[in-house]
């Protein structure tokens, strides 16, 4: 299968400091690739480099066959590469329904004005609530934003994300802050979006990270030391020293 990200020898320093060190990694469509690796590993870089919220100092991003490395974030988006998860973008003020209108205006450049109402235009509304139906939030499209709960907001974001009707997704920490309950329906939300979607995942949550990924890549102080599918890199002593042994202290594993 075609890859539809390629990243070659991507790196970022901010000062001294190198977050990201030459990452090579291809990603073939209808692939779900996590990224993991403890803080400060270049994670979150990494997708930010991929956004177009960051500019890379060297190397190079394909996305579906075409050169990306200078393209605005915007604009990437409107290649159907879209970023959820990052620090929160909703207008709590507004309704869920109106949030997510204001996602489906973004991509078609409809000219929607923030003081009209987005229920109102049928060319925003019925797209938008079609993505709030795939994260199951329909029955809460009249709410203000600010009355959902934390897992409720991450999964706005979601909708938002999937009303640019993106051919990738970039999931940076969908898990954190989720409890049991929330996190079990974000896992299951995710397992019905891989069916039709390639998704790139950053997570610190293992168990979502291993229900979830097809293959994983590995990061640590900004270079990739392992990259596979599960079992390789549960069985990768490498990585086992330098996170999952970590991880399985903190959680008792």
């Amino acid at each position: 299968m075609a890859d539809l990200l390629r990243v070659e020898n991507l790196s970022k320093r901010f000062g001294g400091i190198v977050a990201t060190d030459n990452i090579a990694m291809a990603i073939p469509e209808g692939e779900l690739h996590a990224v993991i690796g403890p803080n400060g590993a270049g994670k979150t870089t990494l997708i930010a480099q991929l956004s177009g919220q960051l500019v890379p100092d060297s190397g190079q991003i394909h996305f579906a066959d075409s050169d990306i490395t200078a393209v605005p974030m915007y604009a990437r988006s409107l290649l159907g590469l879209a970023r959820s998860f990052q620090i929160t973008s909703l207008f709590l003020g507004l309704s869920v329904l109106d949030n997510a209108a204001l996602a489906v205006q973004a991509r078609t450049g409809h000219s929607f004005h923030f003081w009209r109402n987005a229920r109102h235009e049928p060319e925003l509304r019925d797209p938008a609530r079609a993505a709030l139906a795939r994260v199951g939030l329909n029955a809460r499209a009249a709410l203000p934003a600010a009355a959902l709960s934390h897992g409720e907001h991450r999964l706005l974001e979601l909708a938002m994300a999937l009303a640019s009707q993106p051919r990738m997704l970039l999931l940076d920490e969908p898990m954190a802050g989720l409890g049991p309950e929330e996190s079990a329906r974000m896992v299951s939300m995710l397992r019905d979006l891989k069916k039709e979607l390639t998704i790139l995942l950053v997570e610190h949550d293992m168990e979502a990270v291993f229900a979830l990924a097809d293959r994983i890549t590995v990061l640590v102080y900004g270079r990739v030391i392992a990259s596979g599918n599960p079992e390789e890199i549960r069985r990768n002593a490498q990585v086992r020293d330098a996170y999952l042994g970590e991880q399985e202290a903190v959680h008792g594993g």
